[in-house]
Formats: C-alpha cells, sequence, structure tokens
C-alpha cells in the first residue's frame, strides 16, 4: 500500500473500531461509570495501571477495585484513614497486589493534595512533543511519599526506554477528545498531538506488517518510530490510528 492507500485504509478501521460499542469489551468502560472529572481519572489511572493480560479479567478486576473504594474512588482518595487501607489487603491482579494498592491510593492523595490532581502532574512542561519526560517526572511526584520499593515497577519510566504502554492509555483516555463517546477528551491543558500509541504485541506486531514500524521491540525508541509514521497521517489526532492497529491485531488477528 503508498501512503494514500494505508491513510484510507486505517481511517475505515478507525471508524470501525472507535465507537460506543468499543466501550464494552475494553477497560474504559470502568471509568465511564463515572461523571465526576477526579472519579473518571482515578478509576481510568487504576484501571490503565492493571490492564495487561486477559482483557476479562482486568475488567472483573477493575471493577473490583472500584467497589473497594466505595465506588467513590476521589472520596476514597482523599478522605482514606489508614484503617481504610485494610479493605484492599487481598486485592490481586497478577504481579500488582494490596501493599501496591495501598500504595498507589497513598501516592494518588499526595498527587491531588500536593501536586493539583493528575491532570496538571502529567503536563508537559519541557516543550517537547511527546510525553516521555513527562511521565517520567510524574513518576518521581508519585513517589515521593514513602513507599515499597516492589511498587515502583507499576508506574513506568520512558528515560529507561520504557514504552510507558499504560500510562500512554490512560493519557489517550483523558486528552483525546474523539466526539463518539469512547475517549474522554477531559484534559483541556493537553495537546492530543503530543500523545503516543499504547505500544504492545497487538499493535507492534499490525504497525510491523503495515510497515509502520520497523524496529523489533516494543520499547521507547519503537513508540518514537510509530510516532513519526502516525503523524505523518494524521499530525493533529495521531493516536486515533491505536483503535485501528489495535482492533485489526485484536479483533481481525491481522
Amino acid at each position: 500500500m503508498n501512503k494514500k492507500e494505508l491513510k484510507l485504509f486505517l481511517d475505515e478501521k478507525v471508524e470501525q473500531y472507535n465507537n460506543p460499542i468499543f466501550v464494552t469489551s475494553d477497560p474504559i468502560q470502568i471509568p465511564h461509570l463515572f461523571s465526576r472529572k477526579e472519579d473518571i481519572e482515578i478509576a481510568a489511572f487504576l484501571s490503565a495501571t492493571i490492564s495487561w493480560g486477559n482483557r476479562k479479567m482486568i475488567i472483573k478486576n477493575a471493577t473490583k477495585m472500584m467497589q473497594l473504594l466505595d465506588n467513590d474512588p476521589y472520596e476514597f482518595v482523599l478522605n482514606h484513614k489508614e484503617k481504610d487501607l485494610n479493605s484492599l489487603n487481598n486485592f490481586v491482579h497478577r504481579t500488582f497486589n494490596g501493599i501496591d494498592f495501598k500504595q498507589f491510593i497513598k501516592s494518588l492523595k499526595h498527587i491531588y493534595t500536593t501536586h493539583n490532581g493528575l491532570e496538571n502532574a502529567l503536563k508537559i512542561r519541557d516543550n517537547s512533543k511527546n510525553y516521555q519526560t513527562a511521565i517520567h517526572t510524574f513518576k518521581q511526584l508519585f513517589f515521593e511519599e514513602i513507599h515499597e520499593k516492589r511498587t515502583l515497577k507499576h508506574v513506568s519510566d520512558p528515560l529507561k526506554n520504557s514504552a510507558a504502554k499504560r500510562i500512554n492509555m490512560f493519557l489517550r483516555w483523558m486528552v483525546r477528545n474523539d466526539t463518539t463517546g469512547v475517549d474522554f477528551g477531559l484534559w483541556k491543558t493537553h495537546n492530543p498531538a503530543n500523545l503516543s500509541c499504547p505500544l504492545d504485541v497487538h499493535s507492534g506486531n499490525v504497525a510491523r506488517k503495515l510497515k509502520l514500524l520497523k524496529r523489533k521491540q516494543n520499547d521507547w525508541k519503537a513508540l518514537s518510530e510509530l510516532d513519526t509514521s502516525l503523524r505523518k497521517l494524521d499530525d493533529k489526532d495521531p493516536v486515533k490510528y491505536d483503535f485501528a492497529l489495535f482492533g485489526l491485531g485484536v479483533f481481525e488477528k491481522f
């Protein structure tokens, strides 16, 4: 396919998958349970954090997370007492356990009370056109609280060449406004042109088959290469193609 044909093909796939039906099988359905900005942010951040492995299990465990937070995540984060965290002890999703969950609640409280919330804490502040340093800085802010060393691995660091798939997915949900009722577009102080595709095994394999990506590892270098390719197709909303790459990989076994 030449560039024009490729863009036409991918735009059709975006239209096919970027619609409310997508929500029913995706972890993004969890933040869609809420209407208050902070509830949506926290539900999205926690759901994205455990978004690896079986998708049904991700949704099941993200739902359980909300139940443990009394289905009122912002209220719980802001006003919990130490004893309230005991209810989180037995939570497990793969390698994310009760110790990590409790730390995330404490760190989220720190982000909201000290750094004016997730939207502010994840802002790009160095005039770059992607979130590499913003995510790195956010991780530092997130773990200013006393923390268990084991929990550090659950927030990726792009400056260590991680593709940061889950946090890029969270950023897509918060920043990108698609008008179709999938992504939220809540963060008006952020620019969707700076978003990067959440790179995983599915989107990576499809991108390579379509010659959007040559690098074999799914790391930040690969993500930068994919950014360049997708921004040539749409420089204002490059991450809409996540729907196409993911849909082709997961649903069509492309």
